[in-house]
């Protein structure tokens, strides 16, 4: 399953409890660089239009709302689930709103990576998901939690990838009048040198 690729038509995300109060215990790479990713994650599954589930845990209590650098990127009737349990494919919501999709392919990005992104990627592989992580989307609180949440993921058979990778195989060809679109929401660093180059050029 997982040597078929990614596309906007087998592909749905699901971004698990990026909510402040998470964020303040985040080690494994600095939050701004996280805030940044799962933010150009969101925006550039909506301009291809894949289905996005959001969730947090408990938001009016300890974890606090969503980082208002994802809030900010989300469709206003966008509706998150709140939820109790500590693996979201536990909630019933969650598992609905990702069979509604009708995809078979699940990115899942959460905060902590060996808990809210894990958890519910092993779970929906599974349940006969192909289940894919982005780490760099994701975030945890130490070195320790990061390397044993990956070797779980490889254990498991879930792919563990990054945000950008996952989002241009899905977009597939860099004529498509949405590249330009897609590369600007994924905001690499790399590739505003690549436009400097391409101007340099022209």
């Amino acid at each position: 399953m997982f040597h078929d690729v990614l596309t906007t038509e087998n592909a749905a995300v699901l971004l698990v409890d990026h909510q402040i109060g998470l964020f303040t215990g985040v080690r494994d790479l600095p939050v701004a660089e996280l805030k940044h990713n799962v933010a150009a994650l969101a925006s550039a599954a909506q301009l291809l239009k894949l289905p996005l589930i959001v969730t947090t845990t408990q938001s009016e209590g300890m974890w606090g709302p969503l980082v208002p650098e994802l809030a900010s990127v989300l469709p206003d009737d966008l509706e998150v689930i709140d939820r109790n349990t500590v693996n979201a494919w536990h909630d019933p919501r969650v598992r609905q709103a990702v069979k509604a999709t009708g995809r078979r392919k699940l990115i899942v990005a959460g905060v902590s990576v060996e808990v809210c992104a894990a958890l519910p990627a092993i779970a929906a592989t599974a349940d006969g998901y192909a289940t894919y992580v982005a780490v760099d989307a994701s975030g945890t609180f130490s070195s320790t939690k990061h390397e044993t949440a990956l070797l779980r993921l490889h254990q498991a058979g879930v792919v563990a990838s990054d945000y950008a990778s996952l989002v241009v195989e899905i977009l597939a060809d860099n004529s498509d009048r949405l590249a330009g679109d897609v590369y600007q929401a994924l905001d690499m660093p790399f590739a505003t040198l690549v436009g400097q180059l391409q101007a340099a050029h022209t």
